[in-house]
């Protein structure tokens, strides 16, 4: 039985790992809803949908989903436009539209991503939130959590702020930043690994209790930690008042022209963010597992529909959690559900506990999962890949650190595609002019799906072709001969090999073959002595 079909096959890892997550969530749902302009508890709602609702219905293993930075800018300006009810009624729309897309296979979208790029996407995360956190955990909290931008709303950047935050350290959080970071690094250590307490006991939530003590300890002394360091969920009089909380959506504005775009906007960014991630995570999964997009397209747009209905902001499964997620240990989905439930429980229950939390602390368990995505061994496995790989790679890092994840995405999807084209391009067929003798017979073999895209590649061949010798192309295994490449032929035979004086040449392969071609089938006579290559 899989891990997905028994998720509680791995429950004690699961509820460990969705601890971390927890953790780790509570305060980037506060702070992406304060940078999109929207209520604080709308991003705690669309926490806990993302956790319970998306997470139940998803096949991903360790998919975390939840309010997303990437879509700040456009549900700022939404909610500027339309109100916070209409904007709801476009996220309710929005979660229609990607369950349609689930239906429509459109899942499949996320494959076409070249593994130089997803990979880079991740170290990239990875050192941005290493970047993020540094200010915070030093007690400056100036840039919202949850950010994942170039630009910050102090008017600083994410690298001019590591210069800035210098004037403003606390002495308070700075050491329980620093204590907690050597508490979790040596909690990775495989000494204490071996340890039985120490499998049960993790190190996040080690130093959470800890940063939770001294800030009890120290309230009134010069190292306290002041309010706006901390966790700040609001704190509920009675159960009585949720439902004066939440806000419902205004279904009149549906025939609102501005809803419908902002619903399909909505959409198809969150779908694209859901994608991306899917493919990020699958790829760090040690086990392989292969997550159905279609259904998780599915499970974001019931969930996005149920947060809208009650308040919430869109959301869509998300990097920053889903690697904390896995890198914490994490083995099913269940992880997911635990943590959405823990928040639930918590803001319901025990906000007061929340409020104890230094973010300096939350900053050190982020900065470790950072680490963990950009670990230095990544970029010399990508390097020993070669430049094909290498290149995209560090394009799309330094492209998501200076603009925005999808940004960054583009781009470095636009820097893989150009390798791609040029690896069509060159071609491996070679001619050594000095070592060639007369009569030297020459073959060209066509791969199995030869497209429009090897025609560049099949004329640098062609024009490289001796003059005075033989040649053969051979598509005798090729599915599919796109008709460019097939009229390059064409024209190759009654030009160039004509001005080239090539005495034969032989074609091989009925899909070079059409019923008003000039290209006529014929067998290669003699393969002996004969120089190939596949462009």
């Amino acid at each position: 039985m899989s891990t997905t079909s028994n998720p509680f096959k791995f429950w004690k890892a699961d509820l460990s790992a969705g601890l971390v997550v927890f953790l780790v969530a509570v305060p980037l749902c506060l702070g992406i809803a304060l940078a999109s302009g929207a209520p604080p508890l709308s991003g705690i709602i669309a926490g806990i949908v993302g956790g319970i609702v998306v997470g139940s219905l998803s096949g991903s293993k360790f998919g975390v989903s939840g309010p997303a930075a990437g879509l700040t800018v456009i549900v700022f300006a939404a909610i500027a436009s339309l109100g916070f009810k209409a904007f709801l009624t476009a996220v309710i729309l929005a979660g229609a539209i990607q369950l349609v897309l689930g239906y429509l296979r459109a899942g499949i979208i996320g494959y076409y991503f070249p593994n130089s790029v997803i990979r880079g996407m991740l170290a990239s995360i990875g050192i941005i939130i290493i970047l993020k956190q540094i200010p915070h955990a030093f007690g400056y909290d100036a840039d919202y959590e949850g950010s994942l931008a170039f630009g910050q709303p102090d008017g600083q950047n994410t690298f001019t702020e590591l210069l800035n935050f210098v004037n403003y350290i606390s002495p308070g959080p700075t050491l329980l930043a620093i204590t907690s970071l050597v508490l979790l690094f040596v909690w990775e250590q495989d000494f204490m690994k071996k340890i039985p307490l120490f499998k049960i006991v993790q190190g996040p939530l080690v130093v959470v209790v800890l940063g939770i003590a001294y800030t009890l300890l120290m309230q009134g002394s010069s190292w306290e930690i002041i309010p706006e360091h901390l966790v700040q969920i609001q704190v509920l009089d009675s159960l009585m008042d949720i439902g004066t909380l939440l806000t419902f959506p205004d279904f009149g504005a549906i025939t609102n022209p501005e809803v419908i775009m902002t619903g399909f906007t909505i959409a198809i960014v969150a779908s694209l963010e859901t994608l991306l991630c899917v493919e990020a995570t699958d790829k760090l999964d040690p086990d392989k597992f292969i997550t159905p997009t279609n259904r998780e397209l599915k499970a974001q747009g019931v969930g996005n529909m149920v947060s809208g209905l009650i308040g919430g902001l869109p959301l869509t499964q998300v990097i920053v959690r889903s690697s904390a997620n896995l890198v914490s240990g994490g083995k099913t989905k269940l992880s997911a559900i635990f943590h959405g439930a823990l928040i639930l429980i918590f803001v319901l229950f025990l906000p007061v506990v929340l409020n104890l939390i230094p973010l300096s602390v939350l900053a050190a368990i982020l900065i470790l999962v950072g680490f963990k995505l950009a670990k230095p061994s990544s970029f010399i496995e990508m390097f020993n890949k070669g430049w094909y790989q290498f290149i995209p790679f560090i394009a799309t890092i330094a492209a998501i650190l200076l603009t925005d994840l999808l940004v960054g995405i583009g781009i470095g999807l636009t820097v893989g595609l150009v390798f791609i084209l040029y690896s069509n391009f060159k071609s491996p067929f070679f001619v050594d002019k000095d070592a060639y003798h007369e009569n030297d017979e020459f073959k060209i073999v066509l791969s199995q799906e030869t497209s429009f895209l090897n025609k560049a590649s099949i004329m640098y061949a062609l024009r490289n072709i001796p003059s005075d010798s033989k040649l053969t192309i051979d598509a005798s295994n090729s599915v599919f001969v796109d008709d460019d490449v097939r009229e390059l032929i064409e024209d190759f035979i009654d030009h160039l090999a004509i001005e080239k004086n090539i005495k034969t040449v032989l074609i091989h392969g009925e899909r070079l073959h059409s019923n008003n071609s000039k290209v006529h089938l014929q067998e290669i006579v003699d393969k002996d002595n004969m120089k190939s290559a596949t462009p």
